[in-house]
């Protein structure tokens, strides 16, 4: 058998630390059952579909790694095929510390978080930034899978999505308004009497 997917991330210093924190038999055994996916499944795909925000990394040459959120509409963030994610890379505020990392240092990562349902997954590839293509817009970024893994859902924080919350908001408002009406009608009755 081959080196698992998961040495992506359990590397020798990290397997190490697991076995003298006593965690390394139990990921030795997820390694034995073949370790992470390395392509896009129907769960990996429905649940890219459905996000409207994700996180990504990169590293300079030198290790120095930096995060960046995207957030777009559900869906922004494309499966073009079983081993290829993509995304439109919008103009931000010019720094370019991805695109600067990336061509110096093609390994990358996301991390996808739906912070509504508690759910996460860990995705490990490398990724470039295609510019002028006539089939993407003006640029994008490519990233090419290398392993993903479901994240425990432990300790994640619920947050809600504005559109899910906005309707109940708005309810509320138009009742406080209501209500404030209502008051005032009932303190000018009261200063007649």
């Amino acid at each position: 058998m081959g080196r698992p997917t998961s040495d992506i991330a359990f590397t020798p210093s990290v397997k190490a630390i697991q076995t003298a924190k006593g965690s390394r038999d139990n990921y030795a055994k997820v390694e034995e059952g073949g370790a992470w996916d390395t392509k896009v499944t129907p769960r990996l795909e429905a649940f890219i579909s459905e996000l409207d925000m994700f996180y990504f990394g990169t590293a300079n040459a030198e290790g120095q790694p930096y995060i960046q959120y995207r957030g777009g509409q559900p869906g922004f963030l494309k499966v073009i095929d079983e081993k290829t994610l993509g995304f439109a890379d919008f103009r931000g505020n010019r720094q370019y510390i991805t695109t600067g990392n990336l061509a110096e240092n093609p390994k990358a990562y996301i991390f996808l978080m739906d912070y509504v349902n508690s759910r996460r997954m860990k995705v490990w590839g490398t990724a470039k930034v295609v510019e002028d293509d006539p089939d993407l817009l003006e640029r994008a970024v490519v990233f090419t899978i290398e392993a993903w893994d479901v994240n425990c859902p432990q300790h994640i924080h619920k947050r809600a999505v504005q559109s899910d919350i906005a309707p109940a908001i708005e309810a509320l408002q138009a009742q406080v308004r209501e209500l404030q009406e209502k008051l005032a009608k009932y303190e000018d009755s009261a200063v007649l009497v």
